[in-house]
Protein backbone atom coordinates (compact mmCIF):
# COMPACT_ATOMS: atom_id res chain seq x y z
CA UNK A 1 0.00 0.00 0.00
CA UNK A 2 1.14 3.40 -0.78
CA UNK A 3 -0.30 6.47 0.67
CA UNK A 4 0.27 9.65 -2.01
CA UNK A 5 0.02 13.67 -0.91
CA UNK A 6 0.53 16.40 -3.30
CA UNK A 7 2.36 14.35 -5.97
CA UNK A 8 4.77 12.34 -3.48
CA UNK A 9 4.69 8.74 -2.09
CA UNK A 10 4.17 9.93 1.99
CA UNK A 11 4.29 5.90 3.22
CA UNK A 12 4.85 2.44 2.01
CA UNK A 13 4.44 -0.80 3.23
CA UNK A 14 2.90 -4.35 2.75
CA UNK A 15 2.02 -4.42 6.25
CA UNK A 16 -0.90 -2.13 6.94
CA UNK A 17 -3.51 -2.66 8.89
CA UNK A 18 -7.41 -2.21 7.96
CA UNK A 19 -9.82 -0.80 10.82
CA UNK A 20 -12.88 0.92 10.46
CA UNK A 21 -12.23 1.21 6.58
CA UNK A 22 -8.27 2.98 6.96
CA UNK A 23 -5.06 1.60 6.61
CA UNK A 24 -3.02 1.81 9.36
CA UNK A 25 0.84 2.29 8.06
CA UNK A 26 3.81 1.16 10.54
CA UNK A 27 6.02 3.98 11.75
CA UNK A 28 9.16 3.17 10.01
CA UNK A 29 7.00 3.05 6.49
CA UNK A 30 7.00 6.63 6.67
CA UNK A 31 9.23 9.15 4.52
CA UNK A 32 9.95 11.39 7.47
CA UNK A 33 10.61 14.33 5.49
CA UNK A 34 7.22 15.34 5.48
CA UNK A 35 5.65 14.59 8.57
CA UNK A 36 5.57 17.21 11.72
CA UNK A 37 4.01 16.96 15.04
CA UNK A 38 1.16 18.88 15.24
CA UNK A 39 -0.34 19.53 19.17
CA UNK A 40 -3.73 18.04 17.89
CA UNK A 41 -5.34 15.43 20.33
CA UNK A 42 -8.78 13.60 19.98
CA UNK A 43 -9.93 11.25 21.66
CA UNK A 44 -11.45 7.68 20.21
CA UNK A 45 -14.02 5.38 22.73
CA UNK A 46 -12.50 2.52 21.85
CA UNK A 47 -8.54 3.20 20.72
CA UNK A 48 -7.84 5.50 22.83
CA UNK A 49 -6.48 9.52 22.27
CA UNK A 50 -4.95 10.09 18.64
CA UNK A 51 -1.92 11.93 18.19
CA UNK A 52 -2.17 13.93 14.70
CA UNK A 53 1.35 15.05 12.18
CA UNK A 54 0.57 17.71 9.41
CA UNK A 55 1.98 17.27 6.07
CA UNK A 56 4.51 18.90 3.75
CA UNK A 57 5.40 18.05 0.30
CA UNK A 58 6.53 20.65 -2.24
CA UNK A 59 6.13 23.44 -0.28
CA UNK A 60 2.32 23.20 0.39
CA UNK A 61 1.04 22.02 4.06
CA UNK A 62 -1.69 20.03 4.83
CA UNK A 63 -2.89 20.15 8.63
CA UNK A 64 -3.15 17.14 11.00
CA UNK A 65 -3.78 14.59 7.64
CA UNK A 66 -2.28 11.86 9.44
CA UNK A 67 -3.14 10.87 13.36
CA UNK A 68 -1.20 7.37 15.50
CA UNK A 69 -2.37 6.41 18.44
CA UNK A 70 1.19 6.53 20.80
CA UNK A 71 -0.70 4.38 23.51
CA UNK A 72 -4.07 2.53 22.59
CA UNK A 73 -6.55 0.73 24.83
CA UNK A 74 -6.04 -2.99 24.48
CA UNK A 75 -8.41 -3.50 22.40
CA UNK A 76 -6.23 -1.43 19.43
CA UNK A 77 -2.79 -2.82 20.25
CA UNK A 78 -2.37 -3.84 17.31
CA UNK A 79 -2.30 -0.51 15.76
CA UNK A 80 -0.58 0.94 18.54
CA UNK A 81 1.83 3.54 16.90
CA UNK A 82 0.53 2.81 13.25
CA UNK A 83 0.03 5.79 11.49
CA UNK A 84 -3.38 6.52 9.22
CA UNK A 85 -4.53 9.14 6.60
CA UNK A 86 -7.06 11.74 5.67
CA UNK A 87 -7.68 15.01 4.16
CA UNK A 88 -7.04 14.64 0.87
CA UNK A 89 -4.57 11.28 1.18
CA UNK A 90 -4.50 8.67 -1.45
CA UNK A 91 -4.17 5.08 -0.02
CA UNK A 92 -3.40 3.00 -2.94
CA UNK A 93 -1.83 -0.24 -4.08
Amino acid sequence: MKAIWNGEIIAESDNTIVIEGNHYFPADSLKKEYYSESSTNTVCHWKGTASYYTLEVNGQKNEDAAWYYPETSSMAKSIEGHIAFWKGVEVTN
